[in-house]
């Protein structure tokens, strides 16, 4: 597929505006902290939740809003999670009016999400001011200040878009995130809008999402905590004027692959500014029996603390990923497991048939010491791979860790 990577994130699809301004969940007035995203047109939505037992409460108000496939605008707070909070979700509910007053569109077509710290108070008030002013300056370019004003404790941008064709129409997916820390498999602790001007059915999106956050976002790993108010959205107004897709086939499968691409961006980027993190490391599982068994040995060993805390301290102590292979939940054959380190520095054979192999320290040395480390694991048991995320562990994690709510 000819696939082109193009700027504008989250309103480069046709129909897209976004908006952010600062409403007092932050003491720094610098700071926004509510964005808004609105389509032109009413969208097919689809979308997944984080698989923690507590919950924040937009996630109950965003499963009963999307039960209809339908959405028309984001509303999304930073500085606190709304999760655990009396009256979290009437607030919620409430915001979702406001946001459908300034709109002229049903509460039910607004979807709200809010990220920060659990367990604190949470109330309308910075939303009565803050909806209204957001509202006013929505533009067609405004992703950069409305993922400024989602993020927490992320150092780095998490924009992406991608233009690609479906039966000689030009069409567009956009996409942002934030998530840095407190991520795991099973939709990490993450926030993720996905936008395109594809015309798809709302069934058909929330296939082909659901299909792709299994070798997505549920292969990112950051520290091993899986967060409460998690969720990826896709929103698709139609408006490239692209035969709709409503049942498998080409156009399904194109559409699949542009998503596949906006979704392994936004990872690679989420699992390269993990907290604290020096570098990011990616596991590829090659030649398994299964698919699901590649999947889960590549997310074992990015989440791994000794292998992240190996990676950060450049030693190629290939041990700890046969280890982290040895432990991972299922039956299958570990007697011919070879390992490869590699990185732009190069690429050196550490293990060979679950043994050491004949390699030299200094120049494993040398290749950990870029930023992007790759750890090949060849099974040679099969046919079958895939790819996890994950980054270092460095102490600069705890640091941040220990004073969060400061």
């Amino acid at each position: 597929m000819n696939m082109e990577f193009i700027d504008g994130g989250i309103c480069a699809p046709h129909g897209f505006s976004a908006a952010a301004v600062h409403c007092g969940f932050r003491a720094d007035v610098a700071k926004n902290d509510l964005a808004l995203i609105v389509s032109d047109e009413m969208c097919s939505a689809a979308a997944v939740y984080t698989t923690n037992k507590v919950k924040g409460a937009p996630v109950a108000v965003n499963k009963k809003h999307l039960a209809d496939g339908q959405a028309k605008a984001v509303i999304c707070n930073s500085g606190n999670a709304n999760t655990c909070a009396p009256g979290g979700k009437e607030v919620a509910e409430k915001t979702c009016e406001l946001v459908a007053k300034q709109l002229g569109c049903s509460s039910n077509d607004v979807v709200v999400a809010s990220t920060g710290v659990i367990g604190m108070e949470f109330t309308i008030d910075p939303f009565v001011a803050g909806v209204p002013a957001a509202a006013e300056i929505l533009d067609y370019n405004g992703c950069e200040e409305a993922e400024e004003a989602i993020m927490t404790t992320d150092t780095v941008k998490k924009i992406v878009a991608v233009k690609f064709e479906l039966g000689g129409k030009t069409c567009v997916i956009g996409g942002m995130a934030k998530g840095s820390g407190m991520i795991h498999p099973n939709m990490a602790t993450m926030l993720a809008f996905i936008t395109s001007d594809v015309a798809i059915s709302p069934e058909m999106l929330q296939k082909a999402l659901s299909a792709d956050v299994v070798d997505s976002f549920n292969q990112l790993s950051v520290d091993g905590d899986t967060s409460t108010n998690d969720m990826c959205l896709v929103m698709a107004n139609g408006l490239a004027g692209n035969t709709a897709i409503n049942s498998d086939g080409k156009d399904f499968d194109t559409f699949c692959e542009a998503l596949n691409t906006v979704t392994s961006y936004i990872v690679e980027h989420m699992a390269a500014d993990g907290e604290g993190a020096s570098k990011l490391i990616v596991c590829e599982v090659i030649n398994a029996e299964t698919k699901d068994e590649a999947r889960k040995i590549s997310r074992t060993v990015v989440s791994s603390n000794l292998t992240k805390a190996a990676i950060f301290g450049r030693d190629a102590n290939w041990g700890r990923v046969v280890a982290a292979v040895g432990y991972t939940e299922g039956d299958f054959d570990i007697s011919n497991i070879d390992v490869t380190l590699s990185s732009e520095c190069g690429s050196i054979e550490v293990c060979k048939g679950t043994k050491m192999a004949d390699y030299s320290e200094e120049e494993a040395t040398d290749i950990l010491t870029e930023d992007a480390i790759n750890i090949l694991v060849n099974m040679n048991t099969g046919d079958q791979g895939a790819k996890a995320w994950g980054c270092d562990l460095t102490y600069d994690y705890v640091t941040i860790n220990s004073d969060y709510r400061s």
